[in-house]
């Protein structure tokens, strides 16, 4: 029988996809500290990353396979000095993300939550639900035009809503008009969507100027980064009726979220949940157990390192 292959767990990963591993491969569970010599293969996640002091500790890795899309906290350059592949996963959420953006527009605009809440509270008999906001013939907003942008646009257009965007490349290939700057997004949105991968310049590009572009019938929803926004303006804007609602799937801090947003009735709150469908998780553990697979057999995969050699 072939020696298994040891791969070590740079953070906590999902049940399911530590089963799928431990079928194939010996798995090591890193202490932060100790250095691993020997080491070809490590785990993390997108929203764990790793960076180069933990490179310095393995100094025979060659592959980091990462779950998710998101590349911000993993230290590419470092990996690609020291020959390390990094894998990952940008493929596979992109359909079942696009969904959850629009259930989260549906959620915050027509007070799904809310309604939920109003009936199991016995309301219903003796009081009239406040009206939500009619979505079609509305315009939405979408900042980032990557895959993930693009099949909300193709949601929203088909649900009779008209796309506008805005992101730091031009797509001219695309139908819907693209605006120069979040602000000027905002101001013509009804629903603003967060949709960019997060990057340098892009930490609290939505703030309290943007906010009060979108306006007192406007909705936000993201699924994206939570650090994209300005936390403290975005609860200032639900409290103070500056924006109408939001939906978030994430927030600056992860899961121990600012508790002022429990106490809002005009936020829908989901727990970085967008791809956490059970097709997403069977195809994005495929994709890794390929991916590895392929390293260990000299076969070609994306390796998110190899442009920064």
């Amino acid at each position: 029988m072939a020696a298994r292959e040891p791969i070590l767990l740079l953070c906590p990963i999902p049940a399911d996809l530590r089963a799928a591993l431990a079928a194939r491969h010996d798995l090591v569970e890193d202490d932060g500290a100790s250095p691993r010599p020997g080491i070809r293969i490590a785990v993390t996640t997108a929203m764990r990353g790793a960076a180069e002091a933990q490179f310095d500790r393995l100094p025979d890795l060659r592959l980091l396979s990462s779950q998710g899309t998101g590349l911000e906290r993993i230290d590419l350059a470092a990996a690609a000095r020291r020959g390390i592949a990094v894998a990952h996963t940008p493929d596979v959420m992109t359909e079942d993300v696009a969904d959850a953006a629009i259930g989260l527009m549906y959620a915050a605009a027509r007070l799904v939550a809310e309604a939920d809440r109003f009936v199991r509270a016995g309301r219903w008999a003796t009081e009239r639900m406040r009206p939500g906001i009619s979505l079609h013939r509305k315009t939405a907003g979408i900042v980032g035009m990557g895959r993930i942008g693009q099949a909300i646009a193709r949601r929203c257009a088909g649900l009779g809503m008209a796309v506008a965007w805005t992101g730091p490349n031009p797509k001219p290939g695309l139908p819907w008009e693209r605006l120069s700057g979040v602000v000027a997004l905002a101001g013509c949105a009804d629903v603003l969507i967060l949709a960019l991968a997060a990057g340098p310049g892009t930490e609290g590009m939505v703030d309290a100027a943007v906010l009060r572009a979108l306006g007192p019938r406007g909705v936000l929803v993201n699924i994206a980064r939570g650090a994209l926004v300005e936390e403290e303006a975005l609860i200032a804007a639900l409290r103070d009726g500056t924006i109408a609602g939001a939906g978030l799937d994430v927030f600056a801090t992860e899961p121990a979220l600012d508790p002022r947003f429990l106490a809002l009735g005009n936020v829908v709150l989901a727990p970085h949940s967008a791809s956490l469908t059970e097709e997403t998780r069977a195809a994005l553990i495929a994709r890794m157990l390929d991916d590895i697979a392929a390293f260990l057999a000299g076969r070609d995969f994306l390796d998110a390192a190899a442009a920064a050699r």
